[in-house]
């Protein structure tokens, strides 16, 4: 797992660190860093995809000798060791050698080598209710895109290959959203897969691209929960938008599946997690483990990250009020400022 991630003058991240932790949700504003933080992750795992324009902070000029650095570091097992990103201005590296990716290995233990293979495969969901829905040409193997397209090829394989898990995941749709009790498949046309959900009365199929946007979006979330290849590390923007706040804690519920597969009866590794929101209502879900919690915010032209659990007043302030409402008066930071 990921213990902690460094930023030099990558975009809005000029000189921070953001914590992690299995799961880690972070809170904050438009324009704090969250989704950058995300895409510098990414960019580790495949530094040659942009270059130093792409990612060098406002104001850092291609005369200057600081390049664009991100590190990531490790925890247990791997304890001491590094991933190191830079990109440099120079035209030597802007070439030849952008991106290159070093390694600062202070403890090498088994397995260390695999580590970038798991950057590169970090996977950013920012799911589209669109996109979920519309079908999909099948193929030999078929993942879930960052936008939630293919989701029903997805469905299909599960189906086909998995058919234990895909009743229990239709299982958990008729606990997430009880007026649905199957998933069903069509096929708009030769080599293509389409879904539809089934009503509980009267058993009326509903087509995809008829179902509402929280329906779809809980509907690919439950899937990311229930595949069983899901990607080592994945960040989801937003797993809130368009669902009902009745809904969320089936939405967390999903989300711990991925990073405690235990809880779940599953055999798998566990998947470290991080999510974005910019809801109370779901924030509120996490009073109990502040140090799954992370608040973002802008400070001048530059972004501090700040783990919950880090305050020395956090447990006094939870004793009067839920925590979605302290966040939300700005007491934590996090919020929109005003000049």
């Amino acid at each position: 797992m990921i213990e902690s991630v460094e930023f030099h003058n990558f975009k809005a991240l000029r000189d921070t660190t953001l914590p992690l932790s299995r799961f880690t949700l972070i809170v904050g504003p438009n324009g704090s860093g969250k989704s950058t933080a995300m895409q510098a992750l990414q960019a580790v795992g495949n530094p040659s995809r942009l270059n130093f324009h792409q990612l060098a902070s406002v104001g850092l000029q291609i005369t200057d000798k600081a390049p664009v650095e991100v590190i990531v570091n490790w925890g247990d097992p791997f304890v001491g060791v590094s991933n190191i990103a830079r990109w440099y201005s120079r035209p030597e590296w802007y070439t030849r050698r952008e991106g290159e990716l070093d390694y600062d290995c202070l403890q090498a233990g088994q397995g260390v080598s695999h580590l970038n293979d798991t950057l590169s495969t970090i996977c950013i969901y920012s799911l589209d209710a669109q996109a979920i829905a519309a079908p999909t040409q099948l193929q030999t193997r078929m993942t879930l895109a960052p936008n939630g397209a293919h989701l029903a090829g997805v469905l299909d394989r599960l189906r086909d290959d998995e058919p234990e898990r895909f009743e229990a995941l239709n299982e958990e749709l008729g606990r997430w959203l009880p007026e649905f009790d199957r998933i069903l498949f069509e096929t708009p046309q030769t080599g293509h897969r389409a879904i539809a959900l089934r009503t509980r009365e009267g058993h009326h199929k509903i087509q995809a691209t008829e179902l509402s946007q929280g329906t779809l979006i809980a509907l690919a979330l439950l899937t990311l929960a229930y595949i069983p290849d899901p990607p080592p590390i994945v960040c989801i923007e937003e797993p809130d938008r368009g669902i009902h706040p009745r809904l969320l804690r089936n939405v967390q519920d999903a989300m711990y599946r991925l990073s405690y597969p235990e809880s779940g009866g599953e055999k798998r590794d566990p998947i470290q997690v991080i999510a974005t929101t910019h809801s109370p209502y779901l924030l509120d879900l996490y009073s109990d483990h502040p140090e799954e919690i992370v608040i973002a915010q802008k400070i001048g032209q530059n972004v501090k990250f700040e783990r919950l659990s880090d305050r020395p007043d956090i447990d006094e302030l939870l004793e009067d009020a839920r925590l979605g409402d302290i966040w939300y008066t700005g007491i934590l930071g996090g919020v929109p400022s005003h000049p």
